[in-house]
């Protein structure tokens, strides 16, 4: 069973009903460790070497945050800015991550519809990730498509439910060799078959 790192990142844990939702529906799980940097880095002093020997100990890693500016939290860019080394994550020696597997779990506010050219922000969710799929790409990692709760203002109790088992479902089949394969034609690993609720 492959083990997932998801780095958490949310300043405002206590006041996010959807991401509360999710971390505790996975966070008990096997082989699953859920890293909430704000909790381990409060004063934005990050331990790299502790950081990167978490990154070589797990197959899998899930940047889990909401959109911040069609972005990440600052922890998180800060995380990404100190941990990925040059000659470590990436370059002629930087062979650390290799192989390994990457994708978001994000929030939003906004709802799918107006995360599209005809939408108020005028470009999609994909778009707004590329800078997340190239530090996957020149890391050496296998850059899946996002795992997407979009319009968390006006969400249903029923509604947050499924996402929240969903999320669930994509540890399991992460866990045992979901490919890249499954994403053909798909820009939310959200509509892949095995994910949908029954």
């Amino acid at each position: 069973m492959k083990k997932i790192l998801i780095l958490f990142a949310h300043p405002k844990l206590e006041k996010s009903r959807a991401n509360l939702s999710l971390i505790n529906h996975i966070n008990d799980k096997e082989n699953v460790t859920v890293h909430d940097l704000y909790e381990e880095y409060p004063d934005f002093h990050i331990d790299v070497p502790r950081e990167q020997k978490l990154l070589e100990s797990h197959d899998i890693i899930i940047w889990h945050h909401p959109f911040y500016w069609y972005s990440c939290p600052p922890l998180m860019k800060q995380w990404i800015d100190m941990v990925l080394e040059f000659n470590w994550a990436y370059g002629p020696e930087g062979k650390a991550l290799h192989n390994k597997t990457c994708l978001n779990a994000i929030t939003t506010g906004g709802s799918k519809e107006v995360y599209c050219s005809a939408g108020y922000n005028s470009f999609t969710v994909e778009q707004f990730l590329r800078p997340f799929e190239q530090t996957a790409n020149l890391c050496g990692m296998t850059y899946f498509p996002p795992y997407a709760v979009m319009g968390t203002h006006n969400l249903s109790d029923e509604k947050l439910n499924d996402y929240k088992i969903n999320y669930g479902k994509l540890i399991d089949l992460l866990q045992n060799n979901l490919s890249i394969n499954d994403f053909e034609k798909k820009s939310f690993i959200n509509d892949i078959p095995q994910l949908k609720s029954s």
